[in-house]
């Protein structure tokens, strides 16, 4: 896995499950721009519909490899497409770019 890569980070002891940029990843562990998969379709409705309120950010989080369970990318696999797809009729682009800003395309749109 490259850094920037859109990726999902199962975690243990407690449990959970990360959306998110992978920035980098080493010995002493992960560290990603993300979300808990909890809270992904509300994040993906604030990025949808801005002028419903204020916008959550997204943090940069480290976890050190003994809570790494697992690291998938988010990528469609067949008919299945992946989180950023499947969550929404709108697309998520998000580039690696200095501000770090979604764009939104109708899923339309190339």
């Amino acid at each position: 896995m490259q850094p920037h890569s859109i990726v999902v980070i199962s975690l243990h002891t407690p449990k959970e499950k990360l959306w998110g940029e992978l920035l980098d990843i080493s010995n002493a562990g992960v560290t990603v721009r993300g979300i808990d998969l909890s809270s992904f379709d509300h994040f993906v409705s604030q990025v949808v519909h801005p002028e419903d309120g204020d916008r959550m950010g997204l943090p940069t989080l480290f976890f050190p490899m003994a809570r790494v369970e697992r690291i998938a990318l988010d990528e469609s696999r067949g008919s299945i497409p992946s989180r950023a797809r499947r969550a929404t009729p709108w697309r998520i682009i998000w580039p690696s770019l200095p501000r770090r800003r979604f764009y939104i395309i109708s899923k339309n749109q190339s």
